[in-house]
């Protein structure tokens, strides 16, 4: 104990009343995507290891632990619950503001909400505490219900440059607990958590593939939610912890979805530890409650016989203290859990990451539990000393600040991948969904923006995301596909093949097939036509090289043979011979919903980068000695002599390209202010990211692929247009509009979209342009919309102005930390 409150939470948190609401949240533009509603908070877990969320209302209602699965569902038995009594009252209560819907646990008092029960006379200044967060630390303060002055601090041990600890699953949850009134004050805080093993599984083993009303892809969902056949509860303790394992009666093979839990808590001379190890979670709850509301007690029941049938198991524990006026005490939960397996198609198995330090025998939750009880200091310390220097940046305001790590939540729960380690991937392979509702992994085109906070953070794993696309391209996969697009448009859908050699695949995979290995899931436009994905994969690989020390020679060797085949396939689609593939007419790139025709800026940037990065790789690698790093530089073999001969070629090929289009581009495509949509549709549409490929060959130290003049000249364009005249600058930039704010086509979609991805690269363009103040203007505009409307740890992609989203926890919006690296 010590006599110091020491709980200091950081200025720059997004913070909310707990328990308060939201008068109007954005909700889903079209019906079948995801809408949760606006309760998301923080998640808690390691990446890939499968993660829970906890909101602003103190339920725990996300459970992303089967890999690239989404169930969002308040669990009422998986609670805090706090009972605190003095001398003349005494008082308990479950600390989420959300009662079960069901008739279950009527015997629990549950926590009153902002703005609600006991309610000021000045209406909704009636507050029962703050919600905070600042990924991955989030807080729980309590006031105006409890004398004691309570904080719950939670996070998990992620931090930058940590591949080790950033795996775990588990989740800390740090109570502190201060006395400032005159008298004693004897508290009681509780972990209930019912036993899920065997849940998250998919019970479909071969689900079936459609197609739905947005033309993408889908497949059915049914985890085992509610099996607890077989389930049995025990109490494990040793000197200094003591925790209860949920576990199941073991089979013969490990499959997805066997493993255990644990609840576990340290030790203390001053502190009472209580247990009830089989409790009926579905009941009245009173078998818990009764005792526990009475004296802070449990009955201490031990019963580890495995559940029946239709039944159900809850265990709980709980500690017992008495502070003295002005007295302190700090003491740790921990929610630990090991989930193995993660299974795609059937019978297609991946262990996750954190097995590399655990075992993979699904027995060890509470070797995790014991791991954080010993290390959660440390681990607070680490993920301080990454955020400080940022947080202390003072040409930063606190809601970029804020933006900025909370973005990252998605690298926990966008149904993260993360698997064991292999002679081929020395620290596993890695993977983000694109977004909940498209449910395929590290989508190339979004990633372009939204792989920044990787590369910056976690740059190996962001250098396995980039070899896995270099290991996919020369693949072929000649199943046959009806494009979900014409479905959409109510037209004759041509069959397409699923992926052309040489061609870059849209992405990695989903998780109903086989990631990393299968890819090209998506089918809602044939993406073996896309203008913009091999430019894409060719800029990323140099980003990669050059932002982490420019000297992983190697990396680059890897991906060349992928860089020579996508150029050289994407080059094929120069129908006219002027140096530039052109767009077809049909959406082919990124916003793949708009029509583009002939030469289009944002392609034929992209494509005018791409070239030059591959010129530069090309001269890295040429001035090796190509023998040291033997075959994947080329995939036909050969001396060195004759490999470094072909690469000499390739590069003066695309020399050769660059000079021949990069005054087309400017001649197609220039019109005195910014740069034509294309150069065949005679549209004088403003698009947003028309530079993309200019930014990009800054960002990388290129030879500018436009005059800087005319780079500025369309820039204030867009950020005139698109952003200040578009409804008033209110909710950022829209994709596309005419140089008057209007829309060229009011039923437009992606056009009149804003794009919180799109919009955060745009914003790193205007800072690398020196229009910082423009940037964070536009920045702030879409940070408000989201953290201020319930989109808080679900980002979309798109927002409209009539307040709705499409797309929620989108991969492109951890763009924001473009914005970081152009400011640093």
């Amino acid at each position: 104990m010590t006599n110091q409150r020491s709980v200091k939470i950081p200025s720059c948190t997004w913070n909310r009343p707990i328990g308060l609401g939201w008068d109007k949240p954005y909700t889903v533009r079209y019906a079948s995507n995801i809408d949760d509603g606006p309760w998301h908070g923080m998640p808690l877990g390691g990446f890939g290891a499968g993660c829970i969320g906890r909101s602003s209302r103190g339920d725990f209602n996300l459970w992303h632990i089967d890999g690239g699965e989404h169930i969002f569902k308040n669990v009422p038995a998986c609670q805090f619950s706090v009972f605190e009594s003095n001398s003349t009252s005494s008082q308990a209560y479950a600390l989420s503001t959300q009662p079960p819907e069901d008739s279950s646990l009527q015997g629990w008092k549950w926590y009153p909400e902002s703005g609600g029960e006991g309610e000021s006379p000045i209406n909704q200044q009636y507050k029962t505490g703050e919600y905070h967060a600042l990924y991955p630390r989030s807080w729980f303060v309590y006031e105006n219900v409890f004398q004691a002055q309570l904080t719950c601090e939670q996070f998990s041990p992620v931090w930058a440059d940590n591949y080790q600890e950033s795996s775990y699953p588990v989740a800390v949850f740090l109570w502190n607990a201060h006395n400032s009134t005159d008298a004693p004050i004897t508290l009681s805080i509780m972990l209930t958590w019912q036993n899920m093993v065997g849940w998250f599984t998919n019970a479909l083993k071969s689900p079936q593939v459609r197609v739905r009303d947005d033309g993408s892809p889908v497949y059915e969902y049914q985890p085992r939610w509610g099996e607890s056949q077989g389930n049995y509860n025990q109490i494990v303790e040793d000197t200094q912890q003591f925790g209860c394992v949920l576990s199941r009666v073991g089979n013969d093979a490990l499959q997805e979805g066997d493993g255990s839990w644990c609840i576990a808590t340290l030790k203390h001379p001053e502190v009472e530890v209580f247990h009830h190890t089989r409790w009926n979670p579905v009941g009245m709850g009173d078998d818990l409650w009764q005792s526990f509301a009475q004296d802070g007690s449990l009955p201490n029941s031990i019963d580890a016989n495995p559940a029946a049938e239709g039944e159900q198991l809850g265990a709980a524990i709980a500690i017992r203290f008495t502070l003295q006026p002005g007295e302190t005490l700090e003491i740790p939960f921990v929610l630990a859990w090991d989930f193995p397996i993660t299974e795609f198609a059937a019978g297609v198995n991946y262990y996750r990451r954190y097995t590399d330090f655990f075992g993979n025998d699904g027995n060890n939750a509470w070797a995790i539990a014991s791991t954080a009880l010993q290390q959660y200091q440390t681990w607070r310390s680490q993920i301080q000393n990454w955020q400080q220097p940022i947080l202390d940046r003072e040409d930063l305001p606190d809601w970029f600040k804020m933006a900025l790590f909370n973005e990252l939540y998605d690298l926990t729960s966008g149904g993260t991948l993360w698997s064991a380690a292999s002679k081929l991937d020395p620290i596993g392979q890695f993977a983000v969904l694109e977004c909940l509702d498209y449910r395929w992994y590290e989508s190339l085109d979004v990633r372009l923006y939204g792989s920044f906070a990787l590369l910056m953070l976690f740059p190996e794993l962001e250098k396995s995301v980039m070899r896995a696309f270099a290991r996919a391209i020369p693949q072929g996969d000649d199943t046959p596909r009806i494009i979900g697009y014409y479905l959409t448009i109510k037209a004759e859908s041509p069959i397409a093949v699923r992926k052309v050699p040489g061609a870059t695949p849209h992405d990695l995979g989903a998780p109903n097939e086989h990631v990393w290995e299968k890819t090209n899931y998506t089918s809602y436009q044939d993406c073996n036509l896309w203008k913009d994905l091999g430019s894409d994969f060719v800029l990323q690989v140099y980003r990669d090289f050059l932002l982490t020390g420019a000297d992983d020679v190697e990396f680059l060797a890897d991906c060349w043979d992928a860089i020579a085949q996508t150029l050289d396939y994407l080059k094929t689609f120069d129908l006219d011979g002027d140096g530039i593939p052109e767009n077809s007419g049909a959406p082919d790139q990124t916003f793949d919903d708009w029509r583009l025709q002939g030469v289009s800026a944002y392609c034929g940037g992209l494509w005018l980068a791409a070239l030059q990065a591959a010129i530069a790789i090309s001269e890295i690698l040429l001035n090796l000695n190509l023998g040291d790093l033997g075959a994947p530089v080329a995939s036909t073999g050969g001396t060195p002599a004759q490999r470094w001969l072909a690469m000499a070629v390739q590069k003066s090929t695309y020399e050769t390209w660059l000079k021949q289009s990069r005054p087309i581009y400017d001649e197609k495509l220039w019109n005195g202010q910014y740069y034509k949509l294309d150069s065949n549709s005679g549209s004088d549409v403003v698009m947003a990211d028309q530079l993309c490929g200019q930014f990009y060959a800054r960002l990388l130290g290129l030879p500018d692929i436009v005059p800087s003049d005319r780079a500025l000249s369309a820039l204030k364009t867009v950020y005139d247009a698109c952003f200040l005249k578009f409804c008033q600058g209110e909710f950022g930039a829209a994709n596309g509009v005419r140089p008057d704010g209007s829309p060229e086509n009011p039923k437009a979609t992606h056009p009149l979209e804003v794009w919180t991805g799109i919009n955060f690269g745009l914003a790193a363009f205007l800072v690398q342009m020196g229009m910082k103040d423009e940037a964070f203007k536009l920045t702030q505009a879409v940070i408000r919309q989201i953290y201020d409307n319930g989109l808080q740890f679900r980002t979309p992609e798109a927002i409209t102005a009539a307040g709705t989203f499409r797309a929620s926890t989108y991969l492109r919006a951890m763009a924001i930390w473009a914005i970081y690296l152009a400011i640093k």
